[in-house]
């Protein structure tokens, strides 16, 4: 559970990415294949609250998200200063999202999904998603999306509730870190 805590702040971070990124985001150096994987692929459900700190080039920033995901649906809301940015859900056919006016075109719901399904969704489901000439490696740690031999997606994780992404195809980095996602008292 704490694993996929740790994934779900993947999400949040590349939105952020997006976000912080103005028009002075660079052209990817490849298009990394969508994922688009069934809800219940992930084999479990989840509730994540997460702090995400998103690096591109030198600028730094920092967001806050909320993501739940069950068999039939995955939900996530993504805020920075107290207004949120985006709110997404997908039930393995349709991805709806919501934006915000200042949220920069480069913020793409269907990033942010495959972000955070690289980084929770079990290997087996994301392999069977991949095209010809991807792989996804799995060592020690560290979860790599690799186009004929050259990573260019990395997960880290420092232990269950700490992780770190590098995009490294759309040069950015996103620092996660989440917590089960407290019910309410009755």
């Amino acid at each position: 559970m704490r694993r996929l805590i740790a994934h779900a702040l993947l999400l949040a971070g590349v939105l952020l990415l997006a976000a912080c990124a103005g028009a002075r985001v660079r052209a990817p150096a490849i298009a990394l294949p969508p994922l688009r994987l069934a809800p219940a692929d992930l084999g479990q459900a989840l509730a994540l609250q997460q702090r995400l700190v998103f690096s591109y080039g030198t600028h730094r920033s920092t967001l806050d998200a909320l993501l739940e995901a069950d068999a039939d649906e995955v939900r996530l809301a993504v805020q920075a200063l107290g207004q949120t940015g985006v709110t997404l859900r997908w039930d393995g056919h349709t991805l709806e999202q919501q934006r915000a006016p200042w949220l920069p075109p480069q913020v793409r719901g269907e990033r942010v999904l495959d972000d955070l399904q690289f980084a929770l969704w079990p290997a087996d489901a994301v392999r069977k998603a991949l095209p010809d000439g991807w792989t996804l490696v799995e060592q020690a740690g560290t979860r790599q999306l690799e186009h004929e031999g050259q990573p260019w997606l990395v997960l880290e994780r420092r232990d269950a509730n700490h992780q770190t992404l590098r995009n490294l195809a759309e040069g950015y980095a996103l620092e996660i870190e989440s917590a089960p996602l407290e019910s309410s008292p009755q």
